[in-house]
C-alpha cells in the first residue's frame, strides 16, 4: 500500500517572498486591541492582516444568527423558499424569544403568520430571537433539528473548530466558535448571497409598530461599514463580525470578549481604519502560473505542475521589515491518475509569525497513469523512501514534525 506523508513542494517563489519588504518599523505589529479574540482579513485576497486569539473558542451570542440567516438564504437560493413563505410563530418561539424572554425581539405575536422577508429583517435588524426560533421550527421542526442543519452547513463552509446548539445565540455549554470561522462565514454569505446580504446594511425595521434601530455600531459611523452581526452575552462580552468597503476594498473583522458596548463600537472602528490605513497589496502569482512542483506516483510523469484559480495577492504592512514566506503543502505522493484542475494542495504564505494567506492550489495538467514498469520504480523508490524516513524518526526519537496520514 501507498503510505501517503504531508510533504512540502519545492515553491517556484519570486524572489520577493524571500526578502523583507522595506526598511521601516512593522506597522502590524505595533497594533493593538483590547478584544481578547480579533481577526482581521482582506476579503480579495484572503490575507489576515492582524489576528490576536483568533482560534481561541468562545460563545457566539447573537452572532450565531449569521448561521441561522445562512440556512435561510440557502434555501431560498436552491428555491426551496421564497421571501413570500409564510411561517407561524410558535408559542414557544414567543415565550422564549418575545420580549418577556429578556432578549432582543421584533415583537412577533404568538400564532401569527409572518413573510419570510420580514422575519429575516426581524432576525438580522433587530436581532429578534422570536424570529430566529421560528424560522428553526417552522424549517426542521425543533430548534435542535434546526442547531444539526447549522453544524452540517459550517463545516462545509469550514468552520473546522465552531459548534451551534441554537439559532439564537442563547448561553449553551458547548455552543462555541473561533474569530477565524466566523471570518469565513461572513466571507461565504458576502460572497454567495449578494442580494440577501443587503438586508445587514439596513439602518431600521419596524414591526409590530416598533420601530428599532440596526444593532451594528458601524453602520454610523461614515468608514464604508455594510454588515454584519453584533453580539453580547454576559460570559462572553460583547462581541461583532463586520465588513466595510473603502476604495473598492472589502475588510472583514471579528472581535469578542470586549467589556462595554462603548469599547466594542471604538475598538471595531480602530481595528477597520488601522487595516484600510496600514496596508499595500503584494501580488504574489498571477492567475494560471506554476507555483511548485509536486510529487506523482505511478504517473507518465514523476511530478505535476500546481496552479491558483485567480490571482494570489497578499496586503504588507506599508514600510515593514517582515520576513515572508511562501509553502506548497500536500498529501502525497499524488497517485495517477492526477485531472488537471483537482485541487491537490495548499498555498500557506506567513508574515513573521502570522499565518497570513492560505489558498487552495490545482493541478495544472493532466498526469495519466504510467506503464506497469513506471508504478513498478516507483514503488521500488516509495518503499526506500519509507525505510529512510523510518529511520530519522528512529534517530530523532520519535519527535519527526512530519506524520504519516494514514493508508491509502
Amino acid at each position: 500500500m501507498l503510505r501517503r506523508w504531508f510533504r512540502t513542494a519545492l515553491l517556484a517563489v519570486p524572489a520577493m517572498l524571500a526578502l523583507a519588504f522595506g526598511s521601516g518599523p512593522a506597522d502590524a505589529q505595533s497594533f493593538q486591541t483590547a478584544a481578547p479574540h480579533a481577526i482581521l482579513v482582506d476579503a480579495e485576497s484572503g490575507s489576515v492582516l492582524f489576528e490576536k486569539g483568533a482560534d481561541e473558542l468562545f460563545s457566539p451570542a447573537s452572532m450565531a444568527k449569521l448561521m441561522t440567516a445562512e440556512i435561510v438564504f440557502g434555501a431560498l437560493k436552491e428555491g426551496r423558499l421564497t421571501m413570500d413563505t409564510e411561517f407561524t410563530v410558535t408559542e414557544d418561539a414567543w415565550r422564549r424569544g418575545g420580549a418577556g424572554g429578556g432578549g432582543s425581539s421584533m415583537f412577533a405575536q404568538v400564532n401569527s403568520r409572518i413573510k419570510l422577508s420580514d422575519l429575516l429583517r426581524g432576525l438580522i435588524i433587530q436581532s429578534g430571537n422570536d424570529a430566529a426560533i421560528t424560522i428553526a421550527e417552522n424549517m426542521a421542526g425543533t430548534e435542535e433539528a434546526f442547531a444539526g442543519m447549522m453544524n452540517r452547513r459550517a463545516k462545509d463552509i469550514g468552520m473546522t473548530r465552531s459548534t451551534f446548539r441554537n439559532a439564537t445565540g442563547y448561553s449553551a455549554p458547548d455552543q462555541k466558535v473561533t474569530a477565524r470561522d466566523m471570518a469565513k462565514i461572513a466571507q461565504h454569505i458576502i460572497d454567495t448571497y449578494p442580494e440577501y446580504y443587503k438586508i445587514y446594511s439596513e439602518r431600521e425595521f419596524t414591526w409590530n409598530k416598533i420601530k428599532q434601530q440596526n444593532r451594528n455600531p458601524l453602520l454610523t459611523l461614515d468608514i464604508g461599514a455594510d454588515g454584519l452581526k453584533t453580539g453580547y452575552l454576559e460570559e462572553s462580552g460583547y462581541a461583532l463580525t463586520g465588513s466595510a468597503v473603502q476604495n473598492g476594498q472589502r475588510l472583514i473583522m471579528v472581535v469578542s470578549g470586549l467589556k462595554t458596548a462603548r469599547d466594542r463600537a471604538a475598538e471595531t472602528r480602530k481595528l477597520m481604519e488601522w487595516g484600510f490605513r496600514a496596508f499595500e497589496p503584494r501580488q504574489v502569482f498571477s492567475q494560471g502560473e506554476t507555483v511548485a512542483d509536486v510529487s506523482v506516483f505511478g504517473g507518465e510523469k514523476g511530478s505535476v505542475p500546481v496552479v491558483a484559480k485567480k490571482p494570489v495577492r497578499l496586503l504588507l504592512p506599508r514600510g515593514s521589515s517582515e520576513k515572508v514566506s511562501a509553502r506548497v503543502v500536500y498529501q502525497g505522493p499524488l497517485a495517477a491518475p492526477v485531472e488537471q484542475g483537482r485541487e491537490v494542495a495548499r498555498l500557506r504564505v506567513t508574515r513573521g509569525d502570522t499565518l497570513a494567506l492560505e489558498q487552495p492550489l490545482y493541478a495544472g495538467e493532466t498526469v495519466a497513469e504510467g506503464t506497469l514498469t513506471q508504478r513498478a520504480l516507483d514503488a521500488a523508490m516509495e518503499v526506500g523512501n519509507d525505510l529512510i524516513r523510518r529511520a530519522f524518526e528512529k534517530a530523532k526519537g520519535g519527535s519527526q514534525t512530519s506524520a504519516p496520514s494514514g493508508n491509502s
